[in-house]
């Protein structure tokens, strides 16, 4: 199993040839008790003249305030991950390569009662929304195997989130994740992603689902006090919707995991192409809880195309 290069953990190159060339870095984070949570994808469309940033904070007990704006302008340099914008200022530091990541901003949010506000009118009432944060590997990095240029890296997180005049101390769990180098066809394809942590620090990923009535994925699941991935390439989903197609529980097998996914706190986002399709692109803090009855926290998404493709079981 290859490990991540650091110097991977930088921009690339983009194909100047394919328009939805995509890089993404991706952070989520979750309290120990599932209180509170966010994520943050900050995502490159360089042949495309523009960035997707997505932040967002979520709790069970807590309307989700959420900042989603596809039209941030490229940094000036093809090596910054630092963004301006209206009303929008997101500094990303690679502070030590596959070890330490900072992330911070300065934004206006929408607080939603509703989170599936996003798939219609993106109302709400804006927010002064900011944080500090700070992503420090928890014991190795995953390099993915030779299918498309990934890493995943779980994390321990620590800092601050700042809403109004509220100010909400972190000290938990997450993923960090960087891709690059194919077209993100979030409009084509189906798949299913998660990653957390159970009580027993257990540490897993898993993403599945890309093809209907076949299992193929890629997963790891790194035991407590390890630093050694166990890896598959089948990931077993069972997904169940309810309104506006908001998955109300997932059942996903994998690397000796069989666990089950009861999302807390929505944070969904839609995806319009430039010919006017849209994709939904739902995103959960969710409880999990294993078959032997252990149980944790995860960040879990399910991309729904226009296809009419479905994952298993919705």
């Amino acid at each position: 199993m290859a490990a991540p290069n650091p110097a991977d953990e930088a921009r690339h190159t983009p194909d100047p040839d394919e328009p939805l060339w995509n890089e993404s870095y991706y952070l989520d984070w979750f309290a120990e008790d599932l209180s509170v949570g966010g994520y943050v994808r900050v995502g490159f469309y360089p042949n495309l003249g523009r960035v997707w940033y997505w932040a967002c904070l979520v709790g069970p007990d807590r309307p989700l305030v959420t900042v989603i704006d596809h039209d941030v302008p490229l940094p000036t340099s093809a090596t910054s991950l630092d963004l301006r914008h209206d009303g929008l200022y997101a500094d990303h530091a690679i502070e030590t390569p596959d070890e330490h990541m900072s992330i911070n901003l300065e934004s206006f949010g929408l607080v939603l009662e509703d989170p599936t506000d996003t798939y219609h009118d993106l109302r709400g009432d804006r927010v002064p929304f900011g944080f500090e944060l700070d992503y420090h590997t928890d014991r190795a990095a995953y390099m993915w195997p030779p299918v498309t240029p990934r890493y995943e890296i779980p994390c321990r997180v620590e800092g601050f989130v700042l809403v109004g005049d509220e100010r909400i101390e972190v000290d938990g769990w997450g993923q960090r994740d960087h891709s690059w180098g194919a077209a993100r066809d979030w409009w084509t394809n189906q798949w299913s992603w998660s990653a957390g942590r159970l009580d027993d620090g257990t540490r897993w990923h898993s993403a599945g689902g890309f093809f209907p009535g076949a299992d193929w994925g890629v997963a790891y699941r790194l035991d407590p006090d390890s630093r050694e991935f166990v890896e598959n390439d089948a990931v077993v989903l069972d997904v169940e919707e309810g309104r506006e197609g908001l998955p109300t529980r997932t059942r996903t097998a994998t690397a000796g995991l069989d666990l089950e996914f009861e999302p807390v706190a929505f944070s969904p986002v839609l995806l319009v192409h430039p010919d006017g399709r849209e994709a939904r692109f739902p995103r959960a803090m969710s409880k999990v809880t294993d078959a032997d009855g252990r149980t944790g926290g995860a960040w879990i998404e399910w991309n729904q195309p226009p296809t009419g493709t479905k994952l298993p079981g919705s």
